[in-house]
C-alpha cells in the first residue's frame, strides 16, 4: 500500500472513531477501520482487564469463524496464554522501546516476532487463516489492550512494513478511545448525581419520558416510587452536613437495594433529600413491595427518621397516563399523603376506591398541596 494510501486510511479511521456515539460504535470503527487499512480479512479489538487477569474481546468484524460474534458477551483469554502483554511488551518498554506491533502465521512467528506464539499459532489454524498482525494499544502511557488484524490462509503474510503500520493504526485507536472515554465520563457526569452516585433528576426525566413513550405505545407497565428521607434537616442542624450527607449515601444504597428487587429499575435522587425509582415492566405489586422493602430498611437506619414513600402505576385504577408529569405528581401526592399520614409503608395512587383521595389531590391541586410544590423535572411531556 502507498503512502497516500495509507495516510488516507489513517484519516478514515480516526474520523470513524471521531463520528461513533458509543463505545461499542466506536470500538467497531477501529476494527473496520484497521482491518481495511491493512487489506485484512478480519479484525479484533481487545482489552486487558488487569484485576481479572485477562484479555476480553470488544468487538470482531470482518469474516467471522463459528462462535466468533461481532460483540461477544464472554469471549476471555487468560493472559498467561498470550503473556507478551504483561512480560514482552513491559520488558521492551522497560528497556526505553516503543511498543511495535508484530507478525505471526499459521506456521510460526514472523516479522517481530516476540517469542510467544503456540496459542495464536493455535487460533490461527483453528479459524482457517493464514497470518495475523497484533498492535498493542497503549493508553495514558499504559498497556490499555490490543487491536489484531488477519488474512486468510493464502494470502500475503503481513510483512515488517505492516507491522509498523499497524503500530501507528494503534496509536490512532488509543487517541480515538480516549477521546471516547472522555465523552462517556462527560455523559455520566451529566446523569449521575455526585454525593450518592446514583442517576439524578435529569437521567429520571428522560427515562421517563421514554417510558411513558412507551406505555403509550405498547401498554408496558412504568412505576414510580417517590420518597422523601425524614429527619435529615434535623440532622444536619444537630450533628452537621457532614453526618447530614452519609445518611443521604447510606439512603442512597438501600434505595439501590430495593430498586435491584426490579430488574431494569432506575434509583435516583431527585435532590435534597428526595429520591426516587423508576420501573418499567414489572408489575404494580412487585413495585410496591419493593417499596415496603425500602421503608422497612429506611426506619432501621441509625440516622434519620424513615422515609414518606409514594407509589403511582399505570397498572392501578389512576386513570389515563399520557405523561410523564402526570405520574410524576401521582407518585408525589402519594408521598404527600404517607407524610401527612406519618405512615411508615408507602402510599400507593388510585387503590382507596373510585374516590381515591391521592388521585383527587394530584389532579386537582388544593392549598395543602399547591400545583408546583415540586415541579416535574425536566422537558414537558
Amino acid at each position: 500500500m502507498g503512502e497516500d494510501r495509507r495516510l488516507a486510511a489513517v484519516v478514515e479511521l480516526a474520523q470513524g472513531m471521531a463520528a461513533a456515539h458509543t463505545p461499542r460504535e466506536s470500538w467497531r470503527a477501529a476494527a473496520s477501520g484497521a482491518c481495511r487499512a491493512l487489506d485484512g480479512s478480519f479484525a479484533a479489538l481487545s482489552v486487558w482487564e488487569r484485576e481479572l487477569g485477562r484479555l476480553r474481546v470488544l468487538v470482531n468484524v470482518g469474516e467471522r469463524a463459528q462462535g466468533e460474534e461481532e460483540f461477544p458477551d464472554g469471549e476471555t483469554y487468560p493472559v498467561h496464554q498470550f503473556p507478551e502483554i504483561t512480560e514482552f511488551l513491559h520488558e521492551r518498554w522497560a528497556g526505553g522501546g516503543e511498543p511495535n506491533a508484530w507478525v505471526e502465521t499459521a506456521e510460526g512467528p514472523a516479522a517481530g516476532s516476540p517469542g510467544y506464539c503456540h496459542q495464536r499459532v493455535a487460533a490461527l489454524r483453528r479459524r482457517r487463516r493464514g497470518c495475523c498482525v497484533v498492535a498493542p494499544i497503549v493508553l495514558h502511557g499504559r498497556a490499555w489492550g490490543e487491536l489484531y488484524v488477519a488474512r486468510p490462509v493464502g494470502a500475503a503474510v503481513f510483512d515488517r512494513g505492516d507491522a509498523d503500520f499497524a503500530t501507528v493504526l494503534a496509536s490512532v485507536v488509543a487517541a480515538g478511545i480516549a477521546q471516547t472515554e472522555r465523552l462517556e465520563e462527560a455523559r455520566r457526569l451529566a446523569f449521575t448525581d455526585a454525593l450518592t452516585g446514583l442517576a439524578n433528576r435529569r437521567a429520571v426525566d428522560v427515562r421517563l419520558d421514554e417510558a411513558i413513550e412507551r406505555h403509550r405505545r405498547d401498554g408496558v407497565v412504568v412505576s414510580l416510587v417517590v420518597c422523601d428521607l425524614n429527619g435529615l434537616k434535623r440532622v444536619n442542624d444537630t450533628r452537621g452536613h457532614a453526618v447530614g450527607d452519609r445518611l443521604l449515601e447510606r439512603f442512597g444504597s438501600v434505595l439501590s437495594l430495593c430498586g435491584a428487587m426490579l430488574p431494569g429499575a432506575l434509583a435516583a435522587r431527585l435532590g435534597g433529600d428526595e429520591f426516587c425509582l423508576l420501573a418499567v415492566g414489572p408489575p404494580a405489586d412487585e413495585v410496591v413491595d419493593a417499596a415496603i422493602e425500602l421503608c422497612r430498611r429506611a426506619a432501621e437506619l441509625e440516622l434519620g427518621e424513615g422515609v414518606a414513600c409514594g407509589v403511582a402505576s399505570t397498572e392501578d385504577p389512576i386513570g389515563a397516563v399520557r405523561s410523564g408529569r402526570r405520574l410524576f405528581r401521582l407518585a408525589d401526592a402519594a408521598q404527600y399523603r404517607a407524610k401527612a399520614l406519618r405512615a411508615d409503608r408507602p402510599v400507593v395512587a388510585g387503590r382507596d376506591g373510585p374516590d381515591d383521595p391521592v388521585v383527587r389531590l394530584a389532579d386537582s391541586p388544593t392549598p395543602e398541596m399547591p400545583a408546583e410544590r415540586r415541579r416535574f423535572r425536566g422537558r414537558r411531556a
